[in-house]
C-alpha cells in the first residue's frame, strides 16, 4: 500500500493576491523559505523513497528544502510536468480582485467541472484532475506498493487529488482548503485510496514512518494475529504500516 505525502509549496510574494499560474521566476519569499524549512524539519524522521515536484520554482525550492533535511536518509528530487500548476491561460498573472468580477469566476467556484480557462493554453479543471491522478498512479506503480514518497505541488492540483481520493465530485472540491506548506497524506491500496490527514500544518509525523520488519517475523504481516490479517486483507487497511495500532479496521474507520 503506497503512502503519498502531498505538500503545497510555501508562500511567495504574490500568494493570495495574483493568480501566478505558471509564470516563471516566482520564488519563495522569506516566509515561504521559513515554512519550507520548518516542514523539512518535521519530516526529517520519515524515510522517503522519492520526492516528486512540480517543475515550477516555488515547488522545486520547497522540495529541495525537504530533501536537504533527511537525517541520514538521502533522497533524489524528480520533476513531474503533470503535477505542475493549472494552465490558467489569459488569467495568468492577473490580480485576484480583478478576476473575481469575471462571470467565469462564479463557475470556477460553484461548478468547476464546467470551468475551462480562457486562451489557447487554458486548461479545464477536469483535465487538471485527470493529469494529476494519472501522474500519481504512474509514480505509485513505479515506486511500488511499499513506497513512501512525497509530492510537492499546487493548491488546485492537490485539491483535485484529494477530491479523487474521497470519491468527491469535482464540483465540491472548492470546499477543500490547503495552506502553504501544509501536509496531506493519502494511502493508496488495490481497493481504494484512504485520506489519512489533510492540510496539516503542525504536530508529530511519527505515524508516517514505516516500521522495520523484524527478522524472522511470521509472514508479511509482521506477526499480526490471523484475524487482524484477514480483516486488513478484506478492507485494504494496513497490516503493519502507518496506523497499524489503530482500532479503525475493527470499528470500520478504515472503510471496512
Amino acid at each position: 500500500m503506497t503512502l503519498v505525502l502531498l505538500v503545497r509549496h510555501g508562500l511567495t510574494a504574490g500568494t493570495g493576491k495574483v493568480l501566478t499560474g505558471r509564470t516563471p521566476g516566482i520564488p519563495l519569499d522569506d516566509r515561504g523559505r521559513d515554512q519550507a524549512s520548518a516542514l523539512a524539519t518535521r519530516l526529517a524522521c520519515v524515510p522517503l523513497d522519492a520526492i516528486v515536484t512540480s517543475p515550477l520554482e516555488r515547488c522545486r525550492q520547497t522540495a529541495e528544502a525537504i530533501a536537504a533535511a533527511r537525517n541520514g536518509h538521502p533522497v533524489a528530487v524528480s520533476e513531474e510536468e503533470q503535477l505542475a500548476e493549472v494552465q490558467y491561460g489569459d488569467w495568468t498573472g492577473k490580480p485576484l480582485r480583478q478576476l473575481a468580477k469575471e462571470p467565469l469566476w462564479r463557475v470556477v467556484q460553484a461548478h468547476p467541472s464546467a470551468a475551462a480557462f480562457p486562451g489557447e493554453d487554458g486548461e479545464s479543471m477536469p483535465d487538471v484532475q485527470h493529469r494529476a491522478v494519472r501522474a500519481v498512479r504512474k509514480w505509485n506503480a513505479r515506486l511500488g506498493k511499499d513506497a513512501v514518497y512525497l509530492i510537492c505541488s499546487h493548491g488546485d492540483v492537490i485539491k483535485s487529488l484529494v477530491a479523487d481520493s474521497l470519491g468527491m465530485h469535482l464540483d465540491l472540491f472548492q470546499r477543500i482548503q490547503f495552506d502553504p506548506c501544509s501536509l496531506t497524506v493519502i494511502r493508496y491500496t488495490p481497493l481504494r485510496p484512504f485520506l489519512l490527514r489533510m492540510n496539516d500544518t503542525g504536530g508529530v509525523v511519527s505515524s508516517l514512518v514505516r516500521p522495520a520488519r523484524p527478522a524472522g517475523s511470521a509472514g508479511a504481516a509482521g506477526g499480526l494475529p490471523d484475524d487482524h490479517r484477514a480483516t486488513a486483507a478484506a478492507t485494504g487497511a494496513p497490516e503493519d504500516g502507518p496506523h497499524r495500532d489503530s482500532d479503525a479496521v475493527i470499528g470500520g474507520g478504515a472503510g471496512g
